[in-house]
């Protein structure tokens, strides 16, 4: 049998680079600066702005804003040599791009899709504003976004107070309710007979309230810990700071309100790191309300996300064909299509099974195999493709095996078993490359 050529390309010496240093990573271990826009006619909704000259960066920084060098993750080494502390001449490029794009009455979304898939600079809200129209939560037409946003964020207020209630509350509020239907000689406490089964907080009852709150209790307590332990090494999500608390437990509102209300999913450990980069990007828009709704607007945006993405987390779909075993098998079966050689080695020869490590890549969208900054730069391009996220992950994780092909042809089982469950450092505009490669020259 005649092994299928690996294309040229994968031979090019752009694989043996180093990664690149991205200061943007600076920005994500320290808390966002809380500036303060200045009064806009409320015409038509804010555009984000243009970013400010290199000299007037840290305009609302304290003075000490420099010591935030001191808190950088260190998943990406820093070149010492490197000099510069701004974006690129591409970057500028792309941003000035999806600024004309975002000022336009009808967004077209094509064309933003087009520009967002190269990754969105940091510029203030650009990344918040194009993930809300990536992800449906915001209409192309800019005429409907204050509506719109007022009625989701109206909704969401409304989910919390049905939600988020203690039992105990709720009868109070009932009991009021019922003290109303009576006369005043009648008001007062509930008599025992007046206490329905329901009310009762040692009724087993399908309908008792306290019945399913003991039962959310074992959920929530799964979600504290959880929501505890993301991105520890992020003041924005750790630490005792008044910022990261409500960071928290915005995080833990939102993830209780989503598992009330789709009782066939719940909660699943790890949803709290496919909401993190939601929240963070949400929660440092430089629009003040934007930024205050930002729990709102996360709420309904990871909806949207997970609905593409679902069925991974229902345990009784694992072995369907829309299960997270039969997307397994669709990376499995695109790797062979494009690099059989590696495929023939870490499943035959090495017997890797990509279970064992692209379970966590498909399921927490390769969150945790990258440092934050580099992850919402790969989620820039899942959420803008055209073909879906799903499709698109696909071809970044196949994209991650071929780009350490070399490394992982020269290793047996524990060597690449290790390898591919703590995945090296990476220059993501590659890794983008090759994913955007397989889908443009497949192999015939």
């Amino acid at each position: 049998m005649v092994k299928k050529r690996v294309p040229d390309w994968l031979n090019s010496s752009l694989w043996s680079s180093t990664p690149v240093d991205d200061d943007r990573l600076h920005r994500y271990t320290s808390e966002p600066a809380t500036t303060t826009s200045s009064p806009e006619p409320v015409v038509e909704p804010p555009v984000p702005v243009p970013p400010p000259s290199a000299s007037t960066v840290v305009r609302t920084e304290s003075p000490k804003s420099d010591t935030r060098d001191s808190r950088v993750n260190n998943n990406v080494s820093n070149d010492d040599n490197d000099t510069s502390s701004g974006p690129s001449a591409e970057d500028v490029s792309r941003q000035a791009q999806l600024l004309v794009e975002l000022s336009k009455k009808v967004i077209n979304l094509r064309e933003l899709r087009k520009i967002a898939s190269q990754g969105i600079s940091d510029g203030p809200g650009i990344r918040s504003t194009v993930w809300k129209l990536l992800l449906g939560y915001l209409p192309p037409d800019r005429a409907l976004w204050t509506s719109e946003l007022a009625k989701k964020r109206s909704q969401y207020k409304h989910f919390k107070e049905e939600l988020l209630m203690n039992p105990s509350e709720i009868s109070r509020r009932l009991e009021k309710a019922k003290s109303y239907e009576h006369d005043e000689t009648n008001r007062g406490p509930l008599s025992r007979l007046e206490i329905s089964q329901e009310e009762h907080p040692l009724s087993l009852g399908k309908t008792s309230i306290w019945n399913q709150y003991f039962q959310d209790s074992e959920i929530i307590e799964q979600i504290d810990r959880d929501v505890m332990r993301t991105h520890p090494d992020m003041h924005f999500f750790s630490g005792d700071s008044s910022l990261a608390k409500s960071n928290q437990e915005a995080l833990r509102n939102i993830l209780i309100v989503f598992a009330k209300l789709n009782p066939g999913i719940r909660y699943v450990q790890g949803m709290n790191e496919i909401l993190a980069p939601l929240f963070y990007v949400f929660r440092s828009d430089p629009d003040e309300d934007n930024a205050a709704s930002a729990e709102a607007d996360t709420f309904f945006c990871f909806v949207e996300l997970l609905s593409g993405f679902r069925d991974h987390f229902c345990q009784q779909l694992d072995n369907s064909v829309v299960g997270i075993r039969a997307t397994i098998t669709k990376l499995s079966q695109l790797l062979k299509e494009h690099d059989e050689e590696l495929w023939r080695h870490l499943e035959i020869t090495t017997k890797v099974n990509p279970q064992f490590y692209a379970f966590r890549w498909i399921t927490l969208l390769l969150t945790q195999e990258f440092n934050f900054a580099d992850s919402l730069h790969i989620w820039d391009t899942i959420l803008s493709d055209p073909e879906g996220p799903l499709e698109t992950l696909l071809r970044i994780c196949c994209s991650m095996l071929i780009l350490i092909r070399r490394r992982l042809l020269a290793g047996d089982f524990t060597a690449n078993l290790k390898l591919l469950q703590h995945y090296p450092p990476a220059n993501i505009s590659h890794l983008l490359y090759v994913a955007n490669k397989l889908r443009k020259q497949p192999s015939i």
